[in-house]
């Protein structure tokens, strides 16, 4: 009787996992079926752990069934994330001594999501006055928070974004590099603003920053306002007349469709590929853990250090990347090209989002 009951957990646990494995590519724009996509690594773990049981406890029979599904499974989550492991070619080409010793043409950035309900502020800025970025984001600051960072901070940097806001989607910037052009828009949705800006170098070189939040996938939501704002930044940063930057918790993996069609229509490298996975998210779980905080650039930029920071009591780590900017566009390995009908499709989805009258998800989540 027991055997039976096991037997049946196995097979339904296997038959879960291939579901929750296959469909991310019907690329169905809903929140239950985004999110199913963020666990490949621990799908592919526990993958992994099921062939070792089959092998060991099932009769023949079954067992090659169980090992031929599970081998399917297992290849389709190492599909995506073994692009963000070592084994494969970095996309981003590492500065050379020289290039990365060159102050007036280097940049670090440190990203952060501090979590509104997180009162721990001398942590962010503390780690801030350690580390010494050039700039430092952070996202879901309400007033209470901007305000602990301008106090900590305002003698450090004199080029400030503030967008206070008590609903979770609030986002300052700090830089010690001079600031202009700057916008900040709800791009689709209403509450939920990025900022784009241009940055001057010490050597007077200009380049182009965005700082994207978009919403997080929920079971009971499409996604079209997260995949439209990631989308339309995209197409912007390609059009972009100086080099481009993207950063931002972008509520979305690295290996996932929005990302990867992201990178397709901007043409950004992602310094995670090739490297290491950098998940920030959960920062209170380390068995679920993927990477949500993300950093694109042009390949004009070359990698000096990316580097996952020290907790400061958010549910995400910060993450550092430090860059030099070159003379000319250079990549071990470039995004496929987006197409016209892809652009339209954006465009159709971000129309359409623009035209519903909704709050933003999630914010009543830290009250």
């Amino acid at each position: 009787m027991l055997a039976t009951i096991l037997l049946s957990l196995f097979w339904g646990i296997v038959a879960i996992i291939a579901v929750v494995s296959v469909l991310p590519f019907s690329k169905i724009p809903h929140g239950a079926i985004r999110g199913m996509a963020f666990p490949r690594e621990q799908l592919f773990i526990l993958t992994a752990l099921l062939a070792v049981v089959a092998l060991f406890w099932l009769a023949p029979e079954p067992r090659n069934y169980a090992l031929a599904t599970l081998a399917i499974i297992g290849a389709i989550h190492t599909g995506y994330i073994v692009k963000f492991t070592p084994l494969w070619p970095r996309q981003s080409v590492d500065a050379t001594p020289e290039q990365a010793a060159d102050a007036r043409n280097r940049v670090t950035i440190l990203a952060s999501n501090v979590k509104q309900s997180n009162r721990q502020y001398h942590r962010l800025v503390d780690l801030i006055h350690k580390e010494d970025p050039d700039i430092a984001t952070a996202l879901e600051v309400d007033p209470d928070w901007v305000d602990a960072l301008y106090d900590g901070l305002h003698d450090r940097y004199p080029h400030w974004i503030k967008v206070a806001k008590d609903n979770s989607y609030g986002v300052v910037l700090m830089s010690k590099m001079a600031l202009s052009e700057t916008q900040v828009r709800d791009l689709l949705v209403d509450d939920v603003p990025s900022i784009r800006t241009k940055v001057a170098m010490p050597s007077g070189r200009i380049w182009r920053l965005y700082i994207v939040h978009p919403e997080p996938p929920v079971p009971n939501h499409d996604t079209k306002g997260r995949d439209g704002e990631i989308a339309l930044v995209g197409i912007e940063a390609s059009k972009d007349d100086v080099p481009a930057i993207v950063t931002g918790d972008l509520n979305d993996v690295a290996w996932s469709t929005t990302t990867r069609r992201f990178q397709r229509l901007s043409g950004l490298l992602d310094p995670r590929v090739g490297r290491g996975f950098y998940n920030t998210f959960h920062a209170g779980i380390p068995v679920m853990r993927w990477p949500l905080d993300h950093l694109f650039h042009d390949a004009e930029f070359r990698l000096i250090r990316m580097s996952r920071l020290p907790n400061i009591g958010s549910d995400h780590f910060p993450i550092l990347f430090s860059l030099a900017l070159t003379d000319n566009a250079e990549a071990n390995s470039i995004p496929e090209k987006s197409d016209a009908e892809e652009r339209a499709e954006v465009r159709e989805m971000a129309d359409e989002e623009r035209e519903k009258d909704r709050k933003a998800i999630g914010t009543d989540w830290e009250k």
